[in-house]
């Protein structure tokens, strides 16, 4: 989902949470003593072990700042920045959203009134289709992974911004767990619509609250061709929704086998993709990259005699153009420039200057 209720996963995660400790009991049995990853250059050497054989990837918006894309919650972020008196909405609908901008990607709002989703999200959607942002060296590091060691067992991406899917990184390795914006179809009848097509409609008919001059005066509702509804929008999932089930069909497969789970750019508070950190058996190691801690409520332990757990800290693109460099593959990263965001170009230039 774009969001999550905060009293609804609480209860969902002490649940599963539950449920998650029984299903381990067998793995607490036969656990050895882990050999704790202190440092980058201790990770680098698990990835390549013969210990380490299957690598899941779990990432959030913190992957994707680098091209230019801000992430949800931090300052600049779509809810730091929503004004909703600029929306096209209901006073009870802009009161709520004053309260809670995450009510923007709420279905119930949605369904009877979709200009506020449409509106905030117009340049993102427009963006996308002008191919505007291009994937991070964090999006590198995960088709690096996969060619470089066959390792890589799944990327599961929060992110709606179909950046992961533009690296070299097969589809089948990469489940879009919120869905993706570079996808249109209607919500009420589920009838899909070409997104050029959609995003002509987009332009012509949403205002664009951020630089007036670029689009209509006012709104007007785009239509389902099939169900005459006002309700097509991009194959996202609204907070409301229920989640794709390829998710919960690779979850299944994928998890009992993982050995290294990395956590990359998530706040973790999104249920069910944040399930992954204790759904990994208790012999596997897991990595936070985040500039702060994350997951603790979770059982993340950041402690000095922390065992399976390490914190990389530090924003995405730094660490990953670290991690590559200890696995000795900066040479592979610079050759995927021309796909590559500017911000994480230059990050790349500097270190291959500093090693000259």
């Amino acid at each position: 989902m774009e969001n999550d209720d905060e009293g609804k996963w609480l209860v969902q995660w002490y649940e599963e949470k539950a449920a998650s400790v029984n299903s381990n009991i067998s793995d607490i049995s036969e656990h050895k003593e882990m050999k704790a990853i202190k440092d980058l250059v201790g990770l680098a050497r698990f990835i390549v072990s013969p210990e380490c054989q299957s690598v899941a990837i779990l990432t959030g918006a913190g992957v994707s700042v680098a091209s230019g894309i801000p992430d949800f919650r931090s300052p600049g972020g779509m809810y730091d920045t929503l004004r909703p008196e600029l929306i096209t909405a209901t006073e009870t609908q802009r009161r709520l959203m004053q309260m809670d901008p995450t009510y923007v990607v709420e279905r119930g709002i949605f369904m009877k009134n979709s200009f506020p989703y449409m509106e905030v999200r117009r340049p993102f959607i427009l963006g996308v289709r002008e191919k505007k942002w291009k994937p991070t060296i964090a999006h590198h590091f995960a088709s690096l992974l996969h060619s470089k060691t066959g390792k890589l067992t799944r990327v599961y991406t929060q992110n709606i911004d179909g950046l992961t899917h533009a690296t070299n990184l097969p589809d089948d390795k990469i489940v879009s767990v919120h869905g993706t914006i570079n996808k249109a179809s209607c919500e009420t009848c589920g009838t899909d619509m070409d997104f050029g097509a959609f995003c002509d409609e987009v332009k012509q008919k949403i205002k664009d609250i951020y630089n007036p001059q670029n689009g209509p005066k006012e709104s007007e509702p785009i239509n389902c061709k099939a169900c005459g509804k006002a309700t097509v929008k991009p194959k996202t999932v609204l907070f409301g929704s229920n989640l794709p089930s390829e998710f919960f069909e690779r979850t299944k497969e994928d998890l009992p086998g993982v050995d290294l789970l990395i956590v990359a750019g998530t706040s973790l508070v999104v249920s069910p993709a944040n399930n992954l950190v204790y759904k990994v058996p208790q012999t596997s190691y897991r990595v936070i990259v985040n500039n702060e801690p994350v997951g603790r409520e979770l059982g993340i332990d950041y402690g000095p005699n922390a065992e399976r757990d390490f914190f990389a800290q530090g924003n995405c693109d730094d660490v990953f153009l670290d991690l590559i460099c200890e696995l000795g593959w900066l040479e592979d990263l610079n050759g995927a420039r021309e796909n590559m965001a500017d911000g994480s170009i230059n990050l790349i230039q500097s270190k291959m200057d500093g090693e000259d």
